[in-house]
């Protein structure tokens, strides 16, 4: 089991921000943790990386149980995370290249000296992601498509067991999407890597690669399962408390209301 949250609440000054949650992630799987804004999703993140700690309940990650062990040594470091949050703290003035290089030490900055297995890992990993071409840019002259791309490659430099993407795709126009969406779907693909927990409230970037999907409103799991099941008009007409159409096309799902599209 990769992840196991049984039970779990999370209170904050008398605000349950999450309501009992209970979700189980197995190896080798793949899941959509959908959402609107304000459902909770930033706070069920900061819980799986050990920012915050639930106030019931227990959080299993790679088996290890939070409140027993080390979480920095132990799962913080198998954990690769791509937040807008995490975005801003970089150093502007930082090329990108010296972006990735520092995942390997899972510090802001690059601080250390990194050895040759290093720096030929982040050159591997920039050209399997199409960045390689502006390693020797400065963080602040990138596009937000390129950025995305950086932080990624910095999250698989410590070969992390679980990639979490947190709204990737937020400002990026419909190429750049596209692109992202599809080194998405590459690195799903690619044998032995990460199980990927990608976070949206846009139902068409679902790709077929997302077998399941986690249906997270007001702090609650409102359903959880298989993704074609989760993602129906039954479903999300609860889920939304609206009539809505769904299309599939290409094995992604378009989301519509009396003809006009929803914009989360």
């Amino acid at each position: 089991m990769v992840l196991s949250l049984k039970n779990v609440s999370l209170i904050r000054n008398g605000a349950v921000i999450l309501d009992d949650i209970s979700w189980e992630v197995e190896k080798g799987e793949h899941w959509v943790l959908f959402g609107l804004n304000g459902a909770g999703k930033t706070a069920l993140l900061n819980l799986l990386n050990g920012y915050q700690y639930p106030s019931k309940g227990s959080v299993q990650v790679l088996g290890k149980e939070f409140g027993k062990v080390d979480i920095r040594e132990h799962i913080r470091r198998k954990i690769g995370l791509v937040s807008s949050s995490l975005q801003e703290r970089f150093y502007q003035t930082d090329s990108a290249y010296e972006i990735v290089l520092s995942g390997a030490f899972t510090s802001i900055g690059l601080y250390e000296s990194p050895n040759d297995q290093m720096r030929e890992k982040a050159i591997s990993l920039m050209r399997d992601l199409g960045c390689l071409e502006y390693a020797d840019r400065e963080y602040e002259t990138l596009s937000q498509g390129e950025r995305q791309r950086i932080l990624i490659a910095r999250a698989l430099m410590n070969n992390p067991e679980i990639l979490i993407l947190d709204e990737p795709t937020n400002g990026l126009d419909f190429i750049a999407r596209e692109k992202l969406l599809e080194t998405v779907e590459n690195i799903c693909q690619s044998k032995n890597g990460p199980n990927l927990i990608y976070v949206t409230h846009h139902v068409e970037e679902i790709l077929p690669v997302f077998s399941k999907t986690l249906l997270l409103r007001k702090g609650k799991v409102f359903a959880a399962g298989k993704t074609e099941e989760m993602i129906s008009e039954q479903v999300l007409f609860e889920f939304f408390g609206m009539d809505v159409e769904v299309l599939w096309s290409n094995g992604r799902p378009l989301l519509s209301k009396k003809n006009k599209a929803i914009y989360g």
